[in-house]
């Protein structure tokens, strides 16, 4: 053999290697993330021809999978579909493409999740054809149609969690849409349907629960500020500053409490300032406590990391490096703090549940095809940002939020002492927009759920208020849960 046959020899050779190689890569390596992938199309395709497993809330399938007559595919219907779309997305082999549990739970309803295993080997060995696997959810009906009557197509979001699990019991962003129509089988409906919500000015496919634009907290944000102030030695009788205004640190601005007047009185006590929601009262402590004690205490109770339920959730953020001003601010909610409704849901369970935040989760249990329980998942510890001596206190200052005649959330009190809560409306930076915020639980002894809802005002109302607007859904759905 001449040399120069040898040369083209290897070169052939090392090409039907690399051809090799890289099919092996790709077969077996490469091929469950190209598979997850969002923008492989194929794999939607493919999904399409697989009876997908259902989505279960409270024994109903709220989304199954339908044989289309004539073909090898399967539709995707969702029962109520608008009251659960925040949760369940979609999936669309029109629209090739998944969201929400759809995307986040994709093989379970493929059948590949680890937790199938004896399904699969089941069709192997019988010869069935392959289908899907299911998930049981943790939410509670009734608290998640309390939630939407509440909202009744107003922008805004509403999550409730079991404070002693971390089972997220409602979850629902308004407006919402109907995933029905985004499944359509009929491509030129489905197409039309998205891009009439994509240029919705309501921005109805934002999940405003878990995702989206994040919020202002506003004054719920003082539930964190005030764990931080009990914290460093005060307690709920100890008296503080509340002047009806003062000037921001190194500034001329001024901020006013709410009602332009003293917090009742020059020195209020701790407990009269959280109730009154004092601007002032809190905005002077940033700069006692200073910028890292309340940072942390922000981050302990879940702020600036990730979280999955399994559906993604947006980290709610408060600043790195503010100045003196911004500090204050912050303390109030306001500036550069930006979060979810989950997030506060959370700074809500994790007082409720003495101290300890559970992480939140949606998925109670995997099913297989036949609803036989092959998964189940349990508590998890997330945090324990306070002590059960700093959550004691902060409950019963809530509950004096709700039942003193001066309690900015007075108006949703049943006369016993059994809800707490803390309210907030925001400023937004968007004219005189508002948004109207809420933490509550109950009963407030032994609180078995946490709700947090935030309603937003818009171009034709532009104010909502804490406890005027965010209030009275809270109420009804803390009655849903109570009525069980």
């Amino acid at each position: 053999m001449n040399s120069q046959i040898r040369r083209l020899y290897l070169v052939i050779v090392a090409m039907v290697m690399s051809l090799a190689m890289a099919a092996t890569y790709i077969q077996f390596f490469a091929a469950p993330s190209l598979n997850a992938d969002g923008r492989n199309s194929r794999t939607i395709l493919h999904a399409s021809e697989r009876d997908r497993g259902p989505i279960i809330v409270a024994g109903e399938a709220i989304a199954k999978s339908e044989p289309v007559e004539g073909t090898k595919r399967f539709q995707r219907t969702y029962t109520q579909g608008q009251l659960y779309a925040a949760i369940t997305g979609w999936f669309s082999a029109s629209l090739r493409s998944s969201t929400g549990l759809e995307a986040a739970a994709e093989d379970v309803f493929e059948g590949d999740s680890l937790s199938l295993l004896t399904q699969r080997i089941q069709s192997l060995f019988t010869g069935s054809v392959r289908r899907g696997g299911g998930v049981v959810l943790t939410v509670d009906p009734a608290v998640q149609e309390a939630a939407a009557q509440g909202l009744a197509g107003r922008r805004g979001a509403a999550v409730a969690l079991e404070p002693s699990t971390g089972r997220v019991l409602a979850l629902y962003s308004s407006p919402s849409f109907d995933p029905n129509l985004l499944a359509a089988t009929d491509t030129d409906q489905a197409l039309a349907y998205d891009e009439e919500l994509n240029a919705s000015a309501d921005r109805p496919l934002n999940n405003r629960a878990i995702a989206g634009d994040l919020y202002p907290p506003g004054s719920v944000f003082k539930l964190v500020t005030a764990a931080a102030m009990l914290e460093s030695g005060l307690t709920p009788d100890s008296k503080v500053p509340g002047p009806a205004s003062m000037e921001l640190p190194g500034t001329s601005t001024v901020l006013p409490n709410v009602t332009g007047l003293p917090c009742g009185s020059q020195e209020p006590t701790l407990a009269e300032a959280f109730a009154r929601s004092c601007n002032t009262t809190f905005a002077l402590s940033a700069e006692k406590l200073g910028a890292d004690v309340l940072r942390e205490k922000a981050r302990a109770f879940g702020f600036d990391s990730t979280l999955s339920i399994p559906l993604p959730v947006t980290s709610s953020s408060f600043p790195e490096d503010s100045d003196p001003a911004q500090m204050a601010l912050a303390a109030i909610g306001q500036g550069k703090v930006e979060v979810t409704p989950l997030q506060m849901a959370m700074v809500g369970a994790a007082i409720a549940n003495n101290g300890t935040l559970m992480k939140p989760y949606l998925i109670d249990s995997v099913v297989s095809a036949d609803v036989v329980v092959q998964q189940e998942f349990s508590p998890k510890v997330l945090t324990k940002p306070i002590n059960p001596k700093v959550a004691q206190q902060l409950r019963a200052m809530m509950v004096d939020v709700v039942d003193k005649p001066f309690g900015t959330a007075n108006n949703i009190s049943r006369g016993d002492g059994s809800i707490a809560a803390k309210t907030g409306t925001a400023e937004t930076g968007r004219g005189d927009q508002t948004v109207g915020w809420i933490v509550a639980f109950a009963p407030a002894d032994n609180p078995d759920m946490v709700v947090a809802v935030a309603v937003e005002g818009d171009e034709s109302s532009p104010y909502a208020g804490g406890g005027s607007d965010a209030g009275p859904i809270a109420r009804a759905m803390l009655d849903a849960r109570a009525a069980k």
